[in-house]
């Protein structure tokens, strides 16, 4: 047998030869020359909706689909009244912030229709008679007026040592009450000058007062036994009746028992503080 032909290996068949073609001229129609046709445009997609809020609550609804916006400020300038303020800007003084609508009914707001003006919080009325916060300070008008009755009951008290000897009873007396009404008047001015309409610094002055007018004359007596006799008659005295002062301002040492117009001094002086500075006081209140 003789040796097999190989075959040659399978080749594709060549496209028909085809004339060079010159490229188109400027305004000659090519229709190999068009590119292919572009995919169709994706049908729009509208932007998803919020939720609709309740009346009343939330921000106010912007403008829909297909409606032009509202016309805002320009920037720098405060809304137009009736206008809702935008994002980042104040409502305009005296504005309400919910845009022309109730903030309880949430629609636009009508007079004399119910929910068309906010309704202004409750403020409980003042009751009958109240009257303004007192001012003052109590504490250093009792201090103030304890300092000056002290100046006061000494000067009263030197006084009496000074002239004793050529007083009669009816000069002590009168003296005394004098010294009274003395101490309780400037008690009471300078504690209502201070404490104005406070009532317990009145008291506290009336009482000051009344301390003072009782010391003055008590502190008298052992300055009359100092100056009788000698200095050290005051230690004798207190060791022997320490209460020796208070029974010769309490005692009548002409007719025997009370001397009325002791305590009468004391009431006089109590009385003349309040009342002045009660009288004082209430002429302050705007001070």
């Amino acid at each position: 047998m003789g040796k097999p032909m190989s075959q040659p290996p399978f080749q594709p068949p060549q496209p028909p030869h085809q004339p060079p073609q010159s490229p188109p001229s400027q305004g000659e129609f090519n229709p190999y020359a068009q590119s292919a046709p572009s995919a169709p445009p994706p049908p729009p997609q509208q932007p998803a909706q919020p939720p609709p809020s309740q009346p009343g609550f939330g921000p106010a609804p912007g403008p829909t689909q297909g409606q032009p916006p509202l016309p805002g400020p320009t920037p720098g300038q405060p809304p137009l009244p009736g206008q809702p303020p935008y994002a980042g800007q104040a409502p305009y003084p005296g504005q309400s912030p919910y845009a022309g609508q109730s903030p309880y009914t949430g629609r636009p707001g009508h007079p004399g229709q119910p929910g068309a003006f906010p309704t202004p919080p409750f403020q409980p009325a003042s009751p009958f008679g109240q009257q303004a916060a007192a001012t003052g300070h109590p504490v250093g008008a009792v201090l103030l007026g304890f300092f000056v009755s002290v100046v006061v009951s000494l000067f009263y008290s030197g006084l009496i040592v000074a002239t004793y000897k050529d007083q009669t009873d009816t000069q002590a007396h009168t003296l005394y009450l004098v010294h009274a009404l003395l101490n309780g008047a400037i008690v009471g001015c300078l504690v209502g000058l201070v404490a104005h309409r406070r009532t317990g610094a009145h008291i506290g002055g009336a009482v000051v007062a009344a301390l003072g007018a009782f010391f003055g004359f008590t502190n008298g007596i052992p300055l009359i036994i100092a100056e009788s006799q000698s200095p050290a008659a005051i230690g004798d005295m207190m060791e022997a009746d320490p209460l020796f002062p208070a029974k010769a301002w309490w005692n009548n040492e002409l007719d025997g028992g009370v001397d009325w117009l002791s305590p009468l001094g004391l009431l006089l002086a109590a009385a003349v503080a309040w009342g002045i500075a009660h009288l004082i006081g209430s002429r302050r209140r705007g001070a």
